[in-house]
C-alpha cells in the first residue's frame, strides 16, 4: 500500500512516495536541518524506519548522507528539527547514548585494534564487564547463530579485511542493536563475502533489527532493501520501494539528471610495451604489510592493466614501488619505462619522465587539505617552466590552470580557489584526477580511482580514465571495485597476498573468477612461470 507524503524544506515542497510497511515505526526525523554557519548540509529532513525493515540511503559526495547518520549515532547535533524513537521525542548526546538506546554503526573505515585479539576488541566496546570465558562462550554462539565465522583468540592484524568486517558486525551484535547502520559495507569485500554479509543482514532483519544501508553499489540497493530515500543537496528528494524502480531511475534521482555512461574502449593495437616490471620483491616493512614476492607487470601503449585483489593483500606496496616513494635496486631484476632503466628513480623523476601517479588517499597524500586548490595544483606542476620562472610561481598562470582544471573536470566548489577541505570527497577527488591527466602523462599508476564517490564523478572520472588511454597513454589500475575494473580494463590480474596471478584477457573473466582469485583460489594462476 502506497500513500503520499509531503516533506518541506526551505525552497520547496517534495512529494515523498513512501511504502507503507504493516510494522511498527522504529525511528522517525522531523525537519532535521544541520547548518555549518551559512552552509546547510542537511535542509529538513523527514525520514523514517520501520522494525525490522533494511532501509538503503543514497546521495552523492556532499547530498547529506554522513551528515544525516552522524545526528543519529550522535556524533552531532542538529540545529533545527526532532528525532523520534518508538514515537517519543528522543535527545542523542553522543555514540555510548546512542548505543544505549539501540543504535549501533558499522563505519565504513574500521576502527578495531590489529594488535589485539578479536575479543579484546569486542571487550573494549561493551559497556557491561563481562569475562573473558563467557564473552568467548557468547561471541561462539552468536557467530554460530548468524552465520559469522570468528575465531575470538586470533589477532586482528592477522584477518582478512572481509573478516575483519565481520568482527565489526559481530561487535555490534553482541551490542544487542534495533538499528544498525553500515557504512559502504561492501566497498572492500570480494562478491562471495557481499553475499556472505547480505545473508547475515537479512537474518538479522528476521530477528526485528532495522539496518540503513549506505551504498553507491545501486543493485546492491534493490537486491537488499525494501526501501530507499534519496538525498540531493541536504534535501530529502523522494522515498521510493526499491523493487519498483530500477537503478537507472535511481541514479537519476540522485545526480538530478541521467548520469553519463562509460564509453566504450578503443581496441589495443599497439605492441610498444611502456613500462615492464618483472622480478618485484619487496619485504615487509612491518608487522602489519604484506611482502611482495617476484611481481611481473607491463602495460602497452593505449592498454589499461587492472589490478584486483581485497585490501591488505599488497596493494599499497605494490603502488609504493611504481611511484617510487619505495624503492631498491636490489629487489627488482626489471624496471623500465620508455627504454629506461627506473630501478633507482624517486618519485619525482619519475613524474620528469611522463609518469602520473594517483595515490588511494586522497586526504593528505594527493592533496592537502588545508591548502587552496593552487597550492594543490603547484604540488605536481611545480617543474612546469610556465608555471615556475627562474624560481618565482607565476600565479596568475597557476591560478588559470587550477580553473581549467575545475572546469574540466566539472569540480564543484563553494567559491574560486577554496580550501581542499572544503570540497565534497568525489570533487577532491575529480580535482586530483583532472590534475594529473591534464599533465598528459605517457603511463599512469592509479590506486582506488572512485573509491567512496558517488555515480556522477565515478562515471566522469573513468570516462576520463578511457579517453587518456585511447590517447595512447599505458594505465595501471589498482582497484578492489571489479565492476570497476569490468569496465576500464583490457586486462585483469589479481594480487593475493603479495603474489600477483597472471595478466587474463577481459572476455576470459566473470566477477565470481575473479573473486575466487581474490580469495586465493586457483593458485596456479599465481604460478607466473617468468
Amino acid at each position: 500500500m502506497n500513500e503520499n507524503k509531503v516533506s518541506s524544506n526551505r525552497n520547496n515542497q517534495i512529494k515523498i512516495k513512501v511504502c507503507m510497511i504493516k510494522k511498527p515505526l522504529l525511528l522517525e526525523s522531523r525537519n532535521i536541518t544541520k547548518s555549518f554557519g551559512s552552509f546547510i548540509a542537511n535542509d529538513q529532513i523527514n525520514f523514517d524506519i520501520f522494525e525490522g525493515e533494511i532501509h538503503g540511503l543514497l546521495g552523492e559526495n556532499g547530498a547529506g548522507k554522513s551528515t544525516f547518520v552522524k545526528m543519529v549515532y550522535g556524533l552531532l547535533e542538529p540545529s533545527e528539527g526532532a528525532f523520534f524513537w518508538n514515537s517519543k521525542k528522543i535527545s542523542i548526546k553522543g555514540p555510548q547514548e546512542a548505543r544505549n538506546i539501540g543504535i549501533g554503526m558499522v563505519f565504513q573505515h574500521f576502527t578495531l585494534f590489529p594488535t589485539l585479539t578479536v575479543i579484546e576488541n569486542i571487550q573494549l566496546a561493551l559497556s557491561e564487564k563481562i569475562s573473558s570465558p563467557e564473552l568467548r562462550e557468547t561471541i561462539i554462539k552468536k557467530s554460530a547463530e548468524f552465520g559469522i565465522t570468528v575465531d575470538p583468540d586470533i589477532y586482528v592484524r592477522d584477518l582478512s579485511v572481509g573478516e575483519q568486517q565481520r568482527v565489526e558486525v559481530l561487535r555490534c551484535l553482541l551490542q544487542n542493536p534495533k538499528l544498525l547502520i553500515m557504512d559502504e559495507p561492501t566497498s572492500v569485500l570480494t562478491p562471495q563475502e557481499s553475499e556472505q554479509l547480505f545473508r547475515v543482514l537479512k537474518k538479522l532483519s528476521k530477528t526485528g533489527c532495522s539496518i540503513l544501508f549506505i551504498s553507491h553499489k545501486l543493485r546492491e540497493v534493490k537486491e537488499l532493501t525494501q526501501r530507499a530515500t534519496i538525498l540531493r543537496r541536504g534535501c530529502v528528494i523522494d522515498t521510493v520501494a526499491s523493487s519498483e524502480v530500477s537503478t537507472e531511475q535511481l541514479a537519476k534521482m540522485m545526480v538530478g539528471s541521467d548520469p553519463q555512461n562509460v564509453k566504450p574502449k578503443s581496441v589495443v593495437n599497439s605492441d610498444d610495451y611502456l613500462v615492464r616490471i618483472s622480478g618485484l620483491n619487496r619485504p615487509a616493512d612491518n608487522p602489519f604489510a604484506a611482502p611482495l614476492e617476484d611481481i611481473s607487470l607491463s602495460v602497452k601503449a593505449g592498454q589499461i592493466i587492472g589490478v584486483a585483489g581485497i585490501a591488505g593483500n599488497g596493494q599499497s606496496e605494490l603502488m609504493e614501488a611504481l611511484t617510487g616513494e619505495w624503492r631498491s635496486t636490489a629487489t627488482v631484476d626489471v624496471f623500465n619505462a620508455f627504454g629506461t632503466d627506473i630501478r633507482n628513480y624517486s618519485a619525482h623523476e619519475r613524474r620528469q619522465l611522463g609518469i602520473g601517479f594517483l595515490p588511494e588517499e586522497r586526504h593528505g597524500h594527493s592533496a592537502v587539505t588545508n591548502m587552496k586548490l593552487t597550492e594543490n595544483t603547484l604540488l605536481t606542476h611545480h617543474n612546469n617552466p610556465v608555471i615556475q620562472k627562474f624560481a618565482i610561481v607565476q600565479n596568475e598562470t597557476l591560478e588559470n590552470l587550477t580553473d581549467e582544471i575545475v572546469h574540466n573536470f566539472d569540480v564543484r566548489t563553494p567559491f574560486q580557489n577554496p580550501l581542499a577541505s572544503s570540497l565534497s570527497g568525489g570533487n577532491l577527488q575529480k580535482f586530483v584526477v583532472g590534475r594529473e591527466i591534464i599533465k598528459k602523462p605517457r603511463v599512469f599508476f592509479v590506486a582506488q580511482p572512485t573509491w567512496g564517490v558517488d555515480i556522477g564523478a565515478t562515471k566522469f572520472i573513468r570516462n576520463a580514465l578511457i579517453d587518456l588511454a585511447n590517447n595512447g597513454c599505458g594505465i595501471i589500475v589498482i582497484s578492489q571495485d571489479l565492476e570497476e575494473l569490468f569496465e576500464l580494463s583490457d586486462e585483469i590480474c589479481v594480487l593475493f597476498r603479495g603474489k600477483l596471478s597472471e595478466s587474463m584477457p577481459l572476455k576470459e573473466l566473470d566477477s565470481e573468477k575473479i573473486g575466487m582469485l581474490m580469495g586465493g583460489e586457483f593458485s596456479p594462476h599465481f604460478q607466473r612461470g617468468q
